[in-house]
């Protein structure tokens, strides 16, 4: 029985024929797309289905992918305005040592309801990150978030791992005492939640290993055999489980040395990805792993993911979000376009990165980083029905006539007028059916403003006097 029909929207597939049906229709039955074809095909499974769906003046869209976040971020939005590292310092305070597990389950609730309302259905989160902090020191924190992301109706891949040594790490645990926790330890937990949790396409929670990325010869913290017997132990537990792998930050050198560590293959999906060496890239073709790309990020400000010469050499390449913070937020209209015009000026060329393309690496090819591909991605009939409606009767998406050049041009997260997740609607008329926006977003405002004090850094959440001073050159640069 059709559960679900979407009736006279204008669907932009990404199947493999590209198609963009006008006038279509969807038909969903349990978590599964039956059919998808033109609404005079359909129309007659209207008088049994138990909900139509108008979707007149709407774009239907896959359900959007981000390939690389970060949770936590949420709460620390805008610490230290304009000064990243005091940014970086706050969420080691308070990542390791200033929060409890209700700031983390109520950062994950605000998260999940921002990817709600902006047709995001699918994404990877990294329990924590700043300077490397994961909460895998307890699995409530895992346990925490993984219980939001149930609530929301949503799917999140959460990466758990070892943090950067030096080790033992002091940790404030989720009992509010503080502990010494060791790489073994997180080790331990990570697998405890891979054990628990990991069942994306069953129950909405996947659960992936991270691991921070090293250049050659180690770090001030650990010497290359220690990394080197670190990295082995994740690699072993990842084959053990069969998960995917995660990493962030790799630039100059560091794809390759993590080839050479055994870490990288098909199931590795690297983000950010900046000022690659031929080596790197020869990494990537060799292992097959997949790229992240945040265009958004401060690490794209700081160096430059050659996102489409890898896409011309067969490498996946995914988009990403990099979080909520300290300066972006998790709407993938925006990084689509992003990531448009951030190769278009580097190559001069308006031609590069076609739209087709962002909206692809937004979803179909998300879904391939992320080996899900033949589940999630695309509008096809036996796919599971993450399906995002796009109102397109609003001024800045008018005339409708190139849906797909406007939807990655123009279009932004208070666009998505509907969401289906799993089969399931979560969001209607921009209304949520599954987290309520009030009690969310007072309880994540008490929380944030909780954790900033108790850790000290109540001066980090008022705005300096320099973002209201006149633009200065930077160091070096001659005034016009």
């Amino acid at each position: 029985m059709t559960s679900i029909l979407i009736r006279h929207a204008t669907a932009l597939t990404v199947d493999a024929d590209r198609r963009v049906i006008e006038d279509a229709a969807i038909a969903i039955e349990g978590d599964r797309i039956a059919a998808i074809g033109r609404d005079a095909e359909l129309a007659p499974l209207a008088d049994a289905a138990a909900e139509v769906i108008d979707a007149t003046g709407m774009a239907a869209i896959p359900g959007l992918i981000d390939s690389h976040a970060h949770a936590g971020h949420g709460l620390v939005r805008a610490l230290g305005a304009g000064d990243t590292e005091a940014w970086f310092q706050a969420c080691e305070t308070l990542y390791a040592g200033g929060t409890d597990v209700a700031f983390w389950a109520a950062e994950a609730r605000l998260t999940l309801l921002e990817r709600l309302m902006a047709g995001v259905t699918t994404c990877v989160t990294l329990l924590g990150g700043g300077a490397d902090i994961y909460r895998s020191d307890d699995p409530a924190f895992g346990d925490a978030y993984c219980a939001a992301v149930r609530e929301s109706g949503l799917r999140t891949m959460l990466a758990v791992g070892p943090g950067r040594p030096p080790f033992p790490r002091r940790y404030r645990g989720s009992r509010g005492t503080e502990i010494d926790v060791d790489f073994a330890h997180q080790l331990a937990v990570s697998a405890d939640l891979i054990s628990r949790h990991d069942g994306i396409l069953e129950t909405g929670t996947g659960v992936c290993l991270v691991m921070p990325v090293y250049a050659p010869g180690g770090d001030e913290a650990a010497s290359e055999a220690e990394v080197r017997r670190m990295a082995g132990a994740v690699a072993a537990l990842r084959e053990q489980h069969g998960v995917l792998l995660t990493q962030d930050g790799h630039r100059n050198g560091s794809i390759a040395y993590a080839r050479d560590l055994g870490l990288l293959g098909p199931h590795a999906l690297l983000a950010h990805c900046v000022d690659l060496t031929g080596a790197d890239i020869a990494a990537l073709e060799e292992t097959g792993a997949a790229v992240a790309h945040n265009p958004s990020a401060i690490m794209s400000i700081l160096g430059r993911c050659p996102a489409p010469e890898l896409i011309g050499r067969g490498i996946r390449v995914a988009l990403g979000s990099d979080a909520a913070a300290p300066d972006r937020g998790y709407d993938m209209f925006r990084h689509m376009a992003q990531a448009m015009h951030y190769h278009r000026r580097h190559f001069a060329d308006p031609s590069v990165l076609p739209p087709g393309k962002v909206l692809e690496m937004a979803t179909i090819d998300a879904a391939r980083a992320l080996g899900l591909e033949q589940d999630l991605g695309s509008l096809e009939a036996g796919k599971k029905a993450d399906i995002v409606l796009v109102d397109m009767r609003k001024p800045h998406l008018t005339p409708p006539d190139m849906p797909l050049h406007a939807i990655t041009h123009f279009a932004n997260a208070a666009d998505a007028d509907t969401v289906i997740a799993d089969g399931r609607v979560v969001l209607r008329g921009r209304v949520s059916r599954t987290l309520d926006p009030q009690t969310v977003i007072a309880e994540a405002t008490e929380a944030a403003r909780a954790a900033v004090n108790a850790a000290g850094l109540a001066a980090l959440r008022r705005e300096p006097e320099g973002l209201w001073r006149n633009v200065r050159n930077p160091a070096g640069t001659p005034p016009l």
